[in-house]
C-alpha cells in the first residue's frame, strides 16, 4: 500500500511543479502558492545556486556556471530539441513495452498499432518542419515588401531602423538577440524549436501544438480502453463482488479496482496520467495562441500592448489626480464658499472614478476569417507580396 501512496504523492507533486513552471506566470494565478513556486524555478533557485557556487568554490566555478547558462539561454542550441525527442521515444518505448501485448484487445482492434505509430511519426514531422523552416527573416531583399505589408500604427510600432541588421525595422517585427535576425511577424523564440516562431511558421508551430494535444488524448483514453478491457477479461468486478463480497457501487469497487490497477499495470497508469498532464497544458497553451492569431495579435505584441495600456492608465490616474489637486488647492483660496460637511466631502466622487478605460486599437485585427488566413497563408507566400513595394523604398 505504500508503494501506491508514494505513486499518488508522485504524481500531485509532478503536476504541481509542471503547472508552476509552465503556467506559474499566468494572470489567474497571480499571488497565489504557484506563482511563488513558478518564481522560485525560474529565478530563486539559479540565484542560490550562483551563490552556493561562488562561495564554495570561487569565482572561476561561477564563470563557467554563467558561460553554461549563456550558452542554454542565449544562443541557438538543440537541447531542448534533445530532451522533446527523448521524452516520444521513452514515451512509445514504454507504452510498446507495456501495453502492445494487450492490443487487440476486447476494446481496441489491431489497427491502433499502427495509429499509434504514424500519429508519432506526424508529429515528428510537425517538429521537424517546425524547426527548421524560415520564420520570415527580413532582409535587404524583402524589407520594402514586408514594410507595405505591415503599416506601422504608430502606437506599438513606429518607424525605425534595426541597430543591429542596419536595415528598415517593418511593423510587428523584432530583431531576435539569441538567432541575430530580424524576423517578421515576430511571436516568440522557441527554446523546444531552437527557432524562431515568425510570419512563415507560425501555422506549423499551431499545428505541432493541436496535433500532440490530440495525440496525448488519444494516447489517454487507448489506455483507458486497455485497462477496461483487462478488467472486462479478467472478470475484476465479478470476482470482487462475488468472491470477496464488496459492495457493487462505484464507491465500494473504485479503491479496490484502483489499488488493483496500480499494483498490476503501474506503468499504463503512469503513461495514462502522464499523457492527462500534458494534453492539458497542451489544451492550454494552442487555446492561448489560437486566440491570438484569431486577433491577429503576437505573443510579442501582447506583451508591449500590455506595458501601453499599463502606461496610459498612470499617464491618466496622474492627470485625474493633478485636477483633483488643483481643484483642492482652489477650493482652499476661495474665500467665499461655504465649508464643506465632512460627510459630503467623504461621498464625494473621485477623480480617479472618471478616468476613461484605455481602448486597445489593433489595426491588424481584421476578423476571425481574414487573420486565419494569414496564419495559414502568409503575405510572403503570395504572389501579390512581392509585386508591391514600400513608398520608403
Amino acid at each position: 500500500m505504500a508503494v501506491q501512496w508514494l505513486l499518488i504523492c508522485h504524481g500531485i507533486v509532478t503536476v504541481l511543479v509542471v503547472v508552476s513552471f509552465l503556467c506559474g506566470q499566468w494572470p489567474i494565478f497571480q499571488g497565489t502558492p504557484i506563482e511563488r513556486i513558478h518564481r522560485f524555478l525560474t529565478y530563486g533557485a539559479y540565484e542560490y545556486l550562483l551563490r552556493f557556487v561562488g562561495a564554495a568554490c570561487g569565482s572561476k566555478a561561477t564563470d563557467a556556471l554563467l558561460s553554461v547558462e549563456f550558452f542554454c539561454c542565449d544562443r541557438p542550441n538543440p537541447i531542448l530539441q534533445m530532451i522533446y525527442l527523448s521524452i516520444i521515444g521513452a514515451a512509445y518505448y514504454f507504452v510498446i513495452n507495456s501495453s502492445f501485448a494487450y492490443i487487440p484487445g476486447y476494446y481496441l482492434s489491431q489497427v491502433h498499432r499502427y495509429i499509434s505509430l504514424l500519429g508519432g511519426a506526424i508529429g515528428i514531422l510537425l517538429f521537424i518542419a517546425t524547426s527548421f523552416s524560415d520564420p520570415g527573416t527580413v532582409k535587404v531583399e524583402n524589407v520594402s515588401q514586408y514594410i507595405s505589408a505591415y503599416p506601422y500604427d504608430n502606437i506599438i510600432y513606429t518607424e525605425k531602423q534595426c541597430s543591429t541588421c542596419k536595415i528598415p525595422k517593418p511593423a510587428r517585427s523584432k530583431h531576435c538577440s539569441i538567432c541575430n535576425r530580424c524576423v517578421a511577424r515576430f511571436d516568440h523564440h522557441c527554446g523546444w524549436m531552437n527557432n524562431c516562431i515568425g510570419e512563415k511558421n507560425t501555422r506549423y508551430f499551431l499545428a505541432f501544438l493541436l496535433w500532440h494535444f490530440l495525440l496525448c488524448v488519444y494516447g489517454t483514453v487507448a489506455l483507458a480502453l486497455i485497462l477496461a478491457g483487462r478488467l472486462k477479461e479478467l472478470k475484476a468486478v465479478y470476482i470482487l463482488t462475488v468472491y470477496y463480497g464488496i459492495e457493487n457501487s462505484f464507491r465500494g469497487l473504485a479503491p479496490h479496482i484502483a489499488q488493483w490497477l496500480l499494483a498490476s499495470y503501474n506503468t499504463q497508469m503512469l503513461l495514462m496520467v502522464f499523457l492527462a498532464i500534458v494534453s492539458l497544458l497542451l489544451a492550454g497553451f494552442f487555446g492561448y495562441h489560437a486566440n491570438l492569431c484569431l486577433t491577429n495579435t503576437t505573443t510579442n505584441e501582447s506583451f508591449k500592448w500590455q506595458d501601453y495600456i499599463n502606461w496610459q492608465k498612470k499617464l491618466s490616474e496622474a492627470r485625474a489626480s493633478a485636477a483633483a489637486l488643483r481643484e483642492s488647492i482652489s477650493e482652499m483660496n476661495s474665500a467665499r464658499k461655504p465649508t464643506e460637511r465632512k460627510w459630503k466631502i467623504f461621498c464625494r466622487r473621485s477623480h480617479l472614478e472618471d478616468v476613461e478605460p484605455v481602448i486597445k486599437n489593433n489595426i491588424y485585427d481584421k476578423g476571425f476569417f481574414h487573420n486565419f488566413c494569414e496564419v495559414i497563408i502568409p503575405f510572403s507566400t503570395r504572389r501579390s507580396f512581392w509585386k508591391t513595394k514600400s513608398k520608403s523604398s
